[in-house]
């Protein structure tokens, strides 16, 4: 099978390659899948290159401990281990498998069956490879992290990113009165998931307008974390879930900190674990027409490199996602 390798860190057109390699089998509690499609995350683009160098600390010190790369997957079920009950051959299932070795960048992956939920009816295998990582991010950012609350004002800094856009809709979902902040070529796009207010980072500062919020999650960019603080109402709670590495330093390392000054509390939601559990609500909320994947670009398995490089400038709206299976 035809899968995506890395022996050493670089920029991506001269690190990754296209190999053949010997097709996995499923473990007795492990699932066999053909990847239709997946999706580039910031993990990815992190390990790719070994920057910022915290990511190492993962990925491996001097080169990386693993050659394969990809966490997000959408595909059919190709072959079941015997002990295997959720799932049989032909099911269309979704899933990030970043805890189970990775391997989304190719033709073929085995996982356990629990890394897996069935995909969402309504979905494209394309769409549904864009879900799985970045709205279970987004999910977990504002009902765990950030305890939301029907009626509540909710900020998402960073609101037409991957995460960002699941994040505006998961808040409508929770009956949240929405605000996006974006650049200016943005605006119509968060608008149009859902958003009740949009704010242009270009010429408005959201933590100097005099407005006030219960929830922020951050997904992008970087602030100040006393900005956030300033943003927050008394009881406020405020989340990095991404960004530049100073915002999440700042959230993980001084948000405990700046939180002991009085009731608002700020810090980072940690790494997200994806659990079935959560997959079924996204695959619920998704069925109903509740919330759509945003896809920037398409690439073919063969063009990663380019794909990776894209997404690394920094400015996607929503995915890029992976075709592997046309």
């Amino acid at each position: 099978m035809k899968a995506i390798l890395q022996t050493r860190y670089g920029p991506p057109a001269e690190v990754l390659e296209v190999k053949e390699i010997t097709r996995p089998a499923p473990r007795d509690d492990g699932v066999l899948v053909e990847v239709h499609a997946a999706a580039i995350n910031y993990s990815d683009w992190g390990f790719v290159r070994g920057k910022p160098f915290a990511t190492r600390l993962w990925s491996g010190l001097l080169k990386p401990k693993g050659t394969l790369l990809g966490a997000d997957i959408a595909g059919r079920v190709a072959a079941v281990g015997e002990s295997v009950t959720q799932f049989r051959p032909g099911d269309e299932v979704f899933g990030d498998i970043a805890l189970y070795g990775w391997g989304g960048f190719a033709e073929y992956v085995a996982v356990p069956e629990n890394a897996l939920a069935l995909k969402p009816r309504t979905l494209t295998f394309a769409e549904a490879a864009a879900v799985p990582q970045a709205a279970i991010v987004a999910l977990q950012g504002l009902r765990h992290a950030g305890q939301i609350r029907p009626g509540q004002k909710v900020l998402i800094n960073g609101a037409s990113g991957g995460i960002g856009v699941f994040a505006v809709q998961i808040a409508k979902q929770y009956g949240a009165e929405v605000t996006g902040v974006c650049s200016t070529r943005n605006l119509e796009l968060v608008r149009s998931i859902g958003a009740d207010h949009v704010i242009d980072y270009t010429r408005e500062d959201f933590t100097r307008n005099g407005q006030q919020y219960d929830v922020i999650v951050a997904t992008a960019g970087y602030r100040w974390i006393f900005d956030y603080r300033r943003a927050l109402r008394p009881q406020g709670v405020y989340v990095a879930t991404g960004g530049a590495m100073p915002q999440v330093y700042q959230a993980m390392f001084l948000g405990p900190l700046v939180s002991m000054l009085g009731p608002k509390k700020l810090g980072s939601m940690g790494m997200a674990a994806t659990t079935q559990e959560d997959l079924q609500v996204l695959r619920e909320l998704i069925e109903a027409g509740k919330v759509k994947p945003i896809i920037d670009r398409q690439y073919p398995l063969e063009e990663i490199a380019e794909a990776l490089a894209y997404y690394g400038k920094g400015h996607t709206q929503g995915k890029v996602v992976i075709i592997v299976k046309g």
